[in-house]
């Protein structure tokens, strides 16, 4: 299945549903990176996933037999959302078993395409489990969502396009849920260049393919957890694993707090609303030990609902020192707070919420607690406002943030 022949294919019969997403250059990871940093947005495609590619050409090679039978499989939210998609045009019934963490609007989306949505289980493998026993109950085709090579032939259309784009790129970033893409991105690189570096980047708190690669066999974590969704998986594909084995040229993990960061990056620099899991690689360039290399960063989704975004954001703005907050003890006399309040203005400091604590000692007019959260340029303009505090003859000290 795995051969260029196939992939020339999947390359044609692939257009017939996704949008054209071409390189988008990145000065800014560029600069922050030393390397020429290209995005590859396959969040912008109509199911806001690359995922329609491999749902679309393994049902292209499905009997109308098999078709007929209507099509069932298990998804965190994309190949679901490219399965009832690709479903559709072909006219045919899809059933998707999805986890109960499921972001709502990867739900919603599943279902606006006409599948039927069941919800089950707490990750991807359990979900996994339930579409292999509805399959076998009702005689539904399987559609796997990664282990399966005409899927991964689909996902590896993409490294097609980034070479008609760019002919002399020299690493490939790609994120690994169960290792679909992956597979499918690496085969077909090497067959075009032998010399390209594939990276694969995982959640450090699911990083099923890291700990395979390590064993040598396909290995099921204990656990995952990571805010990456869709590429929680605990065991990866056991027939994708081989060519994983061989093609890949490395595996970065990357933690839930890069990704925060990354999210505000893309968003603040690029305009561009990238999932988690998407983000892997974005956060992966900085892990990266090469320079002034043609590095393809593929941005996998873009399926992230309205809550998750402003959590993201919150949490991204405190990681980079644009929102903090700092605790002083003052007298409980007026116009103290005029004084602080004063002080914070003056460096330029946007207070947006203010805690006064008159119990946190006996005598008040000795201290009274403020805690003052306040937005902030950055490290060095947190540092500034800091300063300035102390020099007024406060003692501010940082405290966590909540908003």
């Amino acid at each position: 299945m795995l051969t260029l022949e196939r992939f020339e294919e999947a390359s044609k019969i692939v257009k017939e549903v996704t949008l054209e997403t071409k390189l988008v250059y990145s000065d800014f990871l560029s600069e922050q990176t030393k390397n020429k940093v290209y995005l590859k947005p396959e969040n912008m495609q109509f199911t806001g996933a690359y995922k329609v590619r491999g749902a679309y050409y393994k049902i292209s090679t499905l009997s109308e037999e098999e078709r007929e039978k209507g099509l069932i499989t298990a998804s965190a939210g994309n190949h679901a959302q490219g399965v009832a998609y690709a479903a559709k045009c072909y006219g045919v019934k899809a059933t998707i078993v999805m986890p109960t963490t499921t972001p709502l609007i990867k739900v919603n989306r599943t279902k606006g395409y006409g599948a039927e949505v069941i919800l089950y289980g707490d990750v991807y493998d359990e979900s996994c489990q339930k579409a292999y026993e509805l399959a076998e109950e009702h005689g539904y085709t399987f559609i796997h969502p990664f282990d399966d090579l005409a899927v991964a032939t689909g996902q590896g259309t993409i490294a097609m396009e980034i070479f008609k784009e760019l002919p002399l790129v020299e690493y490939i970033l790609v994120p690994i849920g169960g290792g679909g893409l992956a597979t499918g991105i690496s085969v077909l690189a090497k067959l075009l260049n032998p010399k390209i570096k594939v990276i694969g980047v995982e959640p450090a708190g699911a990083n099923c393919m890291e700990e395979s690669i390590k064993a040598g066999k396909v290995t099921t974590l204990p656990g995952v957890s990571t805010i990456a969704d869709g590429t929680a998986v605990k065991t990866p594909g056991e027939q994708i694993f081989p060519y994983i084995r061989e093609n890949l040229d490395g595996i970065i993990t990357v933690e839930d707090d890069e990704l925060v960061v990354a999210f505000l990056d893309m968003v603040e620099n690029h305009k561009m609303v990238v999932e988690n899991s998407g983000l892997l690689t974005v956060a992966a360039l900085r892990h990266l030990k090469v320079e002034n290399k043609r590095v393809a960063a593929i941005l996998s989704g873009g399926n992230m609902d309205v809550i998750t975004m402003s959590s993201v954001v919150q949490q991204g703005l405190i990681f980079r020192d644009r929102i903090f907050t700092v605790s002083v003890l003052l007298p409980d006399k007026p116009g103290e707070l005029c004084k602080v309040a004063d002080t914070i203005a003056k460096e330029q400091g946007n207070v947006i919420k203010l805690e006064h604590n008159q119990f946190v000692s006996t005598n008040r007019n000795a201290a009274v607690e403020l805690r003052i959260t306040m937005e902030a340029f950055g490290t060095d303009h947190k540092g500034q406002i800091l300063k300035a505090l102390e020099q007024k003859g406060y003692q501010p000290k940082t405290v966590r943030t909540s908003l």
